[in-house]
């Protein structure tokens, strides 16, 4: 086979993948038949409100949990991972929604925090700071971020910027499988739409990105392969070219339940009156409009 049908080969195999995946707490069943691929070059989206079981599959993923039923696949090989030391040795990174950074620590401090590059030997070994300034600043370049002053703290940043931060340093560290827990679920449109662009760029590095969110409109614009979970369970694994924002919005929300809670709150702004009432009515025009179209920042995200 040349070298043009080896590519396609490994494009072709998914870099992780869980089967009928299992996860227990006493009586609690958090995660029961789950399945799911992600490939290279892929934003995989994992979709689901509270409680839904997401960040038990995080767990699982990232080598914090071992699954209870099921099989756990690394490059198509099955894996117990140990922990979380394991699942990075294995191109496999997570980036929590506190993105575990030090506000009042400079950037590149952060960019290798636990993994500073030295220069000499023995006693005479020591921090090379120039060479952590320069590889953090060209990394983030890649994000699309140009850094001024390295030395500057990481508190300065904005949400999404440390977003990109975080992502560039996992890519930089050998990521192949990229792990994002509610990257945009603190940001504001702008913002979130900046980390969707941050995204796109891991995905086109060839990285397999897992997009954990709750929110259909920011995962519709960037996602490849969506899969949605409720109470544990996987009610749906669609691609892409399957679905749209308004199908992916109601089978994640459930179209019927939001329309009767729209009726429902209409009929109420009849009974308040005054103030009340508008406000009321303005939360069952948007409940409405979560039914019959894409919400007005799903157009801004992209």
């Amino acid at each position: 086979m040349n070298a043009n049908g080896e590519a396609a080969a490994v494009a072709d195999s998914p870099l992780i993948e869980v089967r009928d995946v299992a996860k227990y707490f006493g009586s609690v069943n958090a995660l029961q038949g789950i399945s799911l691929k992600v490939y290279p070059g892929e934003v995989t989206c994992v979709l689901g409100d509270n409680g839904a079981g997401k960040s038990t599959l995080i767990k699982i993923l990232s080598g914090v949990f071992q699954p209870d039923e099921g099989e756990f696949l690394i490059d198509g090989q099955p894996v117990a991972l140990a922990g979380p030391r394991e699942a990075r040795e294995h191109g496999i990174a997570t980036v929590f929604q506190d993105l575990a950074t030090i506000p009042l620590m400079s950037l590149w401090r952060n960019f290798f925090l636990g993994q500073e590059p030295t220069r000499g030997r023995g006693p005479l070994r020591r921090l090379d700071t120039g060479k952590a300034r320069s590889v953090m600043r060209g990394e983030l370049l890649k994000m699309g971020i140009d850094v001024r002053d390295p030395n500057q703290n990481v508190g300065t940043l904005s949400g999404g910027e440390r977003q990109a931060l975080a992502i560039a340093r996992a890519v930089y560290f050998g990521a192949r499988v990229l792990i994002l827990d509610e990257p945009t679920s603190a940001l504001g449109v702008r913002q979130s739409g900046i980390v969707l662009k941050y995204i796109v760029q891991a995905r086109e590095l060839g990285k397999g990105v897992i997009f954990i969110t709750h929110n259909p409109h920011h995962a519709y614009p960037v996602g490849d392969r969506f899969y949605l979970l409720k109470r544990g369970r996987l009610m749906a694994g669609v691609e892409k070219h399957e679905v749209t924002v308004e199908g992916l919005t109601e089978m994640m929300a459930g179209g019927a339940e939001l329309r009767e809670l729209s009726q429902e709150l209409m009929g109420l702004s009849a009974d308040v009156g005054g103030a009340g009432a508008a406000t009321v009515a303005e939360v069952a025009r948007e409940l409405a409009e979560e039914v019959s179209g894409p919400a007005a920042e799903s157009s801004d995200a992209s």
